[in-house]
């Protein structure tokens, strides 16, 4: 398996996306440890699972250290905490811009920040980006094209600094498809999604150091 024994942990675990992502990770052999804001049902089994309000610096810092000591340093971070909101500009109060950047911002930052400082040579830090972030803001999507714009920036900052020896790359996806949408969907399957994080975090990985990796399915 190519992730055999690796400990990797996933944010956002009970998330859709996460949960996809953490299903593909112990089918290629990884140690997954999942942490979320509340302990989730129907997980796989052997994911060890903890609870952190991923927005407060202290308590990202327990969870890490908590996982350290369950699994070992961790090989590579797949953080898909996030959410969507649209408003108008001129409607969007300040409450409203500072959650969406906290989320999809704040917590990439502080999770980012101490699996680096816990990864040896070979991590992998793994982002998920959105096309608003990458390729253009969206009208009545400010605070998020904003977010996920400066989770593009903070992916390539940290490549810089940690080049040689770990990584740090995004995927980008358009809308993700989770199969309940209907035909005639348009997007990307969370599967593919999934898919491109696990890729990222193996071997593969050592050439996408900086990269944002565009997922945009059929539009």
């Amino acid at each position: 398996m190519p992730l055999s024994g690796n400990p990797i942990l996933v944010t956002g675990a009970g998330g859709r996306l996460g949960r996809v992502v953490i299903r593909q990770l112990l089918e290629a052999g990884a140690r997954v440890v999942g942490l979320d804001a509340e302990r989730p049902e129907g997980l796989p089994e052997g994911v060890e699972v903890l609870t952190a309000d991923l927005t407060d610096e202290p308590s990202v810092r327990g969870a890490f250290d908590t996982a350290e000591q369950a699994v070992g340093a961790p090989h590579a971070l797949v953080h898909t905490v996030g959410m969507w909101a649209g408003t108008p500009f001129a409607d969007t109060p300040l409450e409203g811009w500072q959650r969406v950047l906290d989320v999809n911002l704040t917590t990439a930052f502080l999770c980012f920040r101490e699996a680096a400082r816990r990864m040896t040579e070979g991590g992998r830090l793994v982002a998920i980006a959105s096309r608003q972030g990458v390729d253009g803001g969206v009208a009545e999507q400010a605070a998020y094209s904003a977010a996920k714009a400066g989770v593009v920036r903070l992916v390539e900052a940290v490549a810089a600094e940690y080049e040689g020896r770990i990584t740090a790359a995004a995927v980008a996806p358009s809308k993700i498809l989770f199969g309940s949408e209907g035909d005639g969907a348009r997007g990307v399957p969370a599967e593919a999604v999934a898919s491109l994080c696990v890729s990222l975090c193996g071997a593969g990985g050592a050439i996408h150091n900086g990269t944002v990796l565009r997922a945009y399915g059929t539009g």
